[in-house]
């Protein structure tokens, strides 16, 4: 049976990660950072009994360390989602220099120093036990930029240029990294923001992706996609930002 760590896995996007690779016969170990109910209410809509749930904070390295080594207790991990991540608002003409500074190193450590370590785990193992995949949540933010929350969209540019590093250091050894980079898409989370006309004015489906949209290109750069694509941004965002 596949097994595959997703972190993040309390969230709406997190949650349909889990359960389209559960539907697809997968063994799935769902990360939590705080919120372990939510993880628990994931877990019982799985089908199948091989899921567990672990909790790490995710900007502590030695937290990283000991998740992988207590995810790959149950046996091999095939995959890593690193879908976890936060967005605080820290517009720099507004925001005091304290909770300027706090924001920035608080999101660089979860959404970007905690993918780079959690796939340093990854690659290490995999690339002695005949190979796997990493799949790295990303942003349209990474290209078009977020003038309320700069951290973010800097640390998904690095979580991109990351990614891209490691699928040139790790293709020989069978291990192939996707990133997938949605925009608004309508979890909990965003659900007032999303009901913004500017908004919704952007979004050339006039609609924003769903979670379970996201999670299928995840699901596929998972367990379908070619050793070929090992590299790739995969955007979600609906045609709202096209690049080239």
């Amino acid at each position: 049976m596949t097994h595959i760590l997703v972190t993040g896995a309390s969230g709406g996007i997190g949650s349909a990660i889990c359960r389209i690779l559960a539907a697809r016969g997968v063994s799935v170990t769902l990360h939590y950072q705080s919120d372990r109910a939510a993880a628990e209410q994931t877990r019982r809509t799985l089908p199948g009994e091989a899921h567990r749930i672990l909790q790490a904070d995710l900007s502590d390295p030695a937290a990283i360390e000991r998740l992988w080594s207590a995810a790959g207790a149950a046996g091999r991990i095939d995959a890593v989602v690193n879908n976890a991540g936060i967005f605080p608002n820290h517009p720099p003409l507004s925001t005091e220099y304290a909770d300027w500074t706090a924001a920035w190193q608080r999101t660089l450590a979860i959404n970007l120093l905690g993918p780079a370590h959690l796939s340093y785990c990854a690659a290490r193992a995999m690339s002695t036990e005949g190979g796997g995949r990493i799949i790295n949540v990303s942003s349209r933010g990474a290209f078009r930029g977020e003038p309320a929350a700069p951290a973010y969209a800097a640390s998904k540019a690095g979580l991109n240029a990351m990614s891209q590093s490691l699928a040139k250091a790790l293709a020989s050894q069978g291990v192939y990294v996707f990133v997938v980079a949605p925009g608004w898409v309508s979890t909990r989370r965003v659900a007032q923001a999303i009901e913004d006309p500017a908004v919704l004015a952007d979004q050339p489906l006039r609609r924003v992706a769903t979670p379970e949209e996201v999670a299928e290109v995840v699901t596929f750069c998972a367990l379908d996609a070619p050793a070929s694509m090992t590299g790739a941004i995969l955007d979600v965002n609906g045609a709202s930002y096209l690049r080239s």
